[in-house]
């Protein structure tokens, strides 16, 4: 399996098992069938619906672009070279999935719908109690998909079941693409900002509840969320917003937000809000406290600050090339060690901004995915 792969090779990338079991179910799991037939959906009540389109925005080699780091997916795909196995297709099977889907009642919305796709913690998914007020309000479908809790792998079935859920909804019913959401709670909302990083030209926002990660630091099961590809995080930086909700009682949920706010902010992301449920624990925000914040995530966007994002993109951008630098003179230097150790950091802090000079430099290092 790729995860005694990575155990045995002491490569430069340190996969969780969880991830690692994930990528490897991307080589063995392909979309066997295509012909299941679209449910019907009465609005104004709950149901289970089974979905038929599928879109390249979930394909494994997608999914791989989006949410690897460089070296990371350097080290999937030389991996797979090795084997001489090649990477499906596409990780889910839509004939075999279920999506719990929710359409408002009365007539669409003048601009069409909004969307929030929701991703639970839990294997079965449900609407919380007494959402649906609030989505008949503003004219919000909701869906969850099945199946996409806490026990399943992130790349080859939360990622792809949510952005499928997406996918086909956007074509069976008039949704206003600037108002395409994705949320969740607890590790749902973990895996939620991991997508809204990821797929910026899709979601415009993410309802974070009781849930976040950092971007470009460790995580505190070990993980790194890296920073996606250039284009991805400049769209990110500049047409995304982030509610975060977390009970006054929880307390390593606010920790966890505060953390994950102030990244945003160092990442030159900065439509960003955070509130506190009074006396909430940790669990699913109140009808009360979802319809607050779904107002906030639905409000028109200023339009960015120009100055201030070009000016934190350049120290940025100047970081970044600072650290490669230093990396160069290393490799120059044949200072192996150091410039592997380099690399490595440069590869989780900065991701996809390193891309594609810090998978050069590796493989010219030969201290990477592919030294012998």
């Amino acid at each position: 399996m790729m995860s005694d792969w990575f155990a045995r090779r002491r490569a430069p990338l340190r996969f969780t098992g969880a991830l690692a079991l994930s990528v490897a179910a991307l080589v063995l799991n392909c979309a066997a069938s295509q012909n299941a037939a679209p449910s019907e959906q009465s609005p104004g009540s709950p149901r289970q619906v089974t979905f038929t389109r599928y879109s390249t925005l979930f394909s494994n080699a997608e999914i791989l672009r989006r949410l690897l780091s460089p070296l990371a997916e350097e080290a999937v795909r030389e991996w797979l070279s090795r084997r001489k196995e090649a990477l499906g297709t596409y990780p889910i099977d839509l004939a075999t999935e279920r999506f719990l889907v929710y359409v408002p009642t009365g007539a669409p919305p003048r601009r069409g719908y909004a969307l929030l796709v929701f991703v639970s913690a839990s294997e079965r998914s449900y609407l919380p109690f007494g959402w649906t007020s609030q989505l008949d309000h503003d004219g919000v479908i909701f869906v969850s998909p099945q199946r996409a809790g806490n026990p399943e792998p992130l790349l080859s079935r939360r990622v792809p079941l949510a952005v499928s859920a997406e996918e086909n909804l956007v074509r069976e019913y008039p949704i206003d693409p600037a108002r395409i959401y994705i949320g969740g709670f607890s590790g749902g909302s973990r895996v939620a900002l991991r997508i809204a990083v990821g797929y910026p030209d899709v979601f415009r926002g993410a309802l974070l509840n009781a849930g976040a990660d950092a971007l470009g630091v460790a995580d505190p099961w070990g993980g790194i969320d890296p920073l996606p590809p250039r284009d991805l995080l400049f769209r990110f930086q500049s047409s995304s917003r982030l509610v975060y909700v977390s009970g006054e009682l929880d307390t390593g949920s606010l920790a966890s937000d505060a953390s994950s706010s102030q990244s945003m902010q160092d990442w030159c992301t900065f439509d960003v809000e955070t509130y506190q449920t009074p006396a909430a624990g940790h669990e699913v925000m109140s009808s009360r406290a979802f319809g607050r914040a779904l107002d906030r995530l639905l409000r028109d966007r200023a339009p960015p600050d120009h100055a201030r994002l070009s000016a934190c993109r350049s120290r940025v951008a100047a970081e970044v090339e600072e650290k490669l630098s230093e990396a160069q003179t290393l490799i120059s230097q044949d200072r192996r060690t150091a410039a592997r150790k380099l690399l490595l950091d440069i590869d989780k802090r900065y991701g996809g901004l390193a891309a594609p000079r810090v998978v050069e430099l590796t493989r010219s290092c030969r201290c990477g995915p592919t030294a012998p």
